[in-house]
């Protein structure tokens, strides 16, 4: 089973997020704050990992350069942070996508659905 990580801190996010998310058939863990959810991914090895950028304890600027150094999971941005500065920055930190605040979780489903496809493509060419 496509385990996600979910790495945001507000529960009205997270909550709803990974019940559409698990009725989907995903496996879904939650982190509250930065540090957490990169210690959480390195340990854990999800297969995506779905991350807000305004947290407490560690933002998700420094989560996603730390988690890129060290690991290829695909990363999703979901954040408020809408300007066209902010998501280039995502994306030059080695985010692989970037979705902003509000979204609709459907298109978020399908941004994940296309990660994955992406990775097992990759995974298939490797062979």
């Amino acid at each position: 089973m496509t385990k996600i990580l979910l790495i945001d801190d507000d529960p009205l996010i997270t909550r709803p997020l990974s019940r559409s998310l698990e009725n989907q058939g995903y496996t879904v863990d939650i982190a509250e704050d930065g540090k957490a959810g990169l210690q959480q991914a390195l340990e854990t090895r999800p297969d995506i990992v779905v991350l807000d950028v305004m947290m407490p304890e560690m933002n998700g600027w420094d989560v996603c350069k730390e988690l890129r150094a060290q690991s290829g999971v695909p990363i999703l941005m979901l954040t408020a942070m809408s300007e066209e500065i902010d998501r280039i920055l995502g994306l030059e930190l080695g985010a692989d996508d970037y979705l902003t605040k509000p979204f609709s979780a459907r298109e978020l489903a399908a941004r994940i659905k296309a990660m994955l496809r992406r990775v097992a493509i990759d995974r298939k060419s490797v062979v």
